[in-house]
């Protein structure tokens, strides 16, 4: 299978993102900080990654939230998941959050988030006065039921 190759400036101490498994969808980013950051309950923070990456056209790069963090910590990303267009040059960086209550610090080096690489459609409006029917319909939030 080819890989797609994306360009990269690496800006910190760290080596690049990896693939944790060989059928991993996401990549985990390290926070690059020169001192650690505490998030305390429901405060933010903007983390710098310390790299810089070019996308082809037709691709984007989602920022996730790490399983184990989430579960065992309530750290999460708050715009989940965070989306890196083709044209971007700045610095990736991971908008984390802390939903537990307790104080969460964030070391240097520390795995922090995913990044997962997909295609991407643009679209065309095409406007009309009604849509084809559907089983479904209107029904939105809840309307399939629980089980």
């Amino acid at each position: 299978m080819s890989q797609l190759q994306i360009k990269v400036i690496n800006n910190s101490n760290h080596a690049l993102p990896e693939y944790a498994t060989e059928k991993a969808a996401g990549l985990d980013l390290k926070a690059s900080l020169k001192e650690p950051v505490t998030l305390k309950p429901l405060q933010r923070a903007l983390l710098p990654t310390g790299l810089f990456i070019e996308l082809p056209a037709g691709y984007e790069a989602q920022i996730r939230p790490r399983s184990g963090l989430a579960f065992k910590n309530g750290i999460t990303v708050l715009n989940s998941p965070g989306t890196i267009d083709a044209d971007y040059r700045g610095e990736v960086k991971v908008l984390l959050v802390n939903l537990s209550d307790a104080d969460f610090t964030v070391n240097d080096g520390e795995r922090i988030a995913q990044l997962v690489v997909a295609r991407h459609e643009q679209i065309e409006w095409y406007v009309v006065s009604e849509l084809g029917h559907s089983e479904r319909g209107a029904g939105g939030f809840g309307s399939t039921g629980t089980r």
